[in-house]
C-alpha cells in the first residue's frame, strides 16, 4: 500500500493498454446490463452493474490515478501529498467493493441454487439494492484511516510532494493490527469465501442431479431432455467463470503477500529479484480481473452478444452519418 521503489518498463506499456482496454469494456457492460435486455433478473442485473462499476472505479483510481500518473506525469498536481493520500483512499475502496461485492453475488447465486426457502426472500432486487449500499458503506469507511498512514516523501518550498508510511505505521501495534485486518478483509476472506460457496453449490448441484435423474428414471446419465437441469447448468456457468476467474487471478497476488508476510521480505533490491516479479505479475493479474467480466458475460451470455453486436452496428451507423453530413 505504497509507491514502489522499482518501476519495470514494462509498467509503462502495461497499465496504459489495460486503461485504455478496461475503461470501454467496463462502460460497455454497464451500458448493456442497465438496458435490461440481457435475459437476466433485476437481482442479478443489480450486482452485474455494480460489480463492473466497481472495476471501472479501480482502472480510474488505482491504474490511471495511481499508476500512470505517477509514472508519466511527475511533479503534477496529483503528486502532492494530499492528492497522493486521497487517490490511496479511493483505489482501496474501490478495490474492496469490487472483490466484496463478487462475493455478494456468489452469495446470491448460492442462495438462489441451494437454499429454496431463503431464495424467495433473499434473491430480490430490494435485497440486491440494500446489500450493495451496505457493502459499499462499510468498505468505504474502512478505507478512510489509510489516508492518516501516510506523510510526505519530501518537501520543497513548504509544499509536501508524494507519500511514504509514516514511522508510526510502522512502529504502531494499532496500525498494525490495521494492517493486516485489511488484508485479511481482502483478498484472504473474499477468497475463502468465494471457495466455500462454490463448493457447496457444486456439492447441492450433484445431489440434487442425482436425486432428478432418479425420479425421471434416467439412469444411463441422459438428462439432455431435462429443462430443470438445463436451465440450472445455465445459471451456474455465469457463476462460476466469475469467480473462477477471480480465484485464478488473484491467487499469485494472496501467494504473494502470504509468502511476504510469513517471511517480512518486503524489499525488493533489482529487477531479477523473484519476489519483485511475483510482486509484479500478482499486481497486473489483480488489476486485470478489473476488465475480465466482461469477456465472461460475451462468452456465457447470448443475449449480451446479440446487444454488443447491436451497439456496434448502431455505434457505425453513427459515424457513417456524422461522415456523410461532413463530406456534404
Amino acid at each position: 500500500m505504497h509507491r514502489q521503489e522499482l518501476i519495470h518498463p514494462l509498467d509503462f506499456t502495461f497499465y496504459p493498454i489495460l486503461a485504455a482496454f478496461g475503461i470501454p469494456v467496463n462502460l460497455l457492460a454497464i451500458a448493456i446490463l442497465s438496458h435490461g435486455k440481457c435475459g437476466l433478473t433485476k437481482c442479478i442485473t443489480y450486482y452485474l452493474v455494480s460489480m463492473a462499476l466497481g472495476d471501472l472505479l479501480v482502472i480510474i483510481t488505482d491504474v490511471i490515478l495511481y499508476k500512470i500518473v505517477y509514472y508519466y506525469f511527475r511533479s503534477s498536481f496529483f503528486d502532492t501529498t494530499a492528492m497522493c493520500r486521497l487517490i490511496i483512499v479511493l483505489y482501496a475502496s474501490s478495490q474492496d467493493c469490487s472483490v466484496w461485492l463478487t462475493v455478494a453475488f456468489t452469495f446470491d447465486r448460492f442462495v438462489a441454487i441451494c437454499c429454496q426457502q431463503l431464495k424467495t426472500k433473499y434473491c430480490t432486487e430490494k435485497t440486491a439494492a440494500r446489500v450493495i449500499t451496505v457493502v459499499c458503506a462499510i468498505f468505504c469507511l474502512k478505507c478512510i484511516p489509510w489516508y492518516f498512514a501516510f506523510g510526505p516523501r519530501y518537501v520543497i518550498d513548504n509544499v509536501q510532494w508524494d507519500c511514504i508510511l509514516t514511522q508510526q505505521f510502522s512502529t504502531s501495534k494499532a496500525w498494525a493490527a490495521f494492517a493486516w485486518s485489511h488484508r485479511i478483509f481482502t483478498p484472504l476472506l473474499p477468497f475463502g469465501f468465494i471457495l466455500l460457496f462454490n463448493i457447496l453449490t457444486v456439492k447441492n448441484i450433484l445431489m440434487a442431479s442425482k436425486v432428478r435423474r432418479g425420479l425421471r428414471g434416467c439412469n444411463n446419465g441422459d438428462n439432455h431432455n431435462d429443462p430443470e437441469i438445463a436451465n440450472r447448468k445455465k445459471s451456474i456457468i455465469l457463476l462460476f467463470t466469475i469467480s473462477g476467474s477471480f480465484i485464478l487471478l488473484w491467487t499469485t497476488y494472496l501467494v504473494y503477500f502470504l509468502h511476504v508476510r510469513i517471511t517480512n521480505a518486503f524489499y525488493h533490491t533489482s529487477f531479477n529479484d523473484p519476489l519483485f516479479k511475483a510482486q509484479q505479475a500478482g499486481s497486473m493479474l489483480q488489476l486485470l480481473s478489473s476488465c475480465t467480466n466482461t469477456s465472461i458475460y460475451a462468452i456465457t451470455q447470448a443475449k449480451f452478444r446479440k446487444e454488443v453486436r447491436d451497439a456496434v452496428k448502431y455505434l457505425f451507423i453513427r459515424i457513417s452519418k456524422l461522415i456523410k453530413c461532413k463530406n456534404s
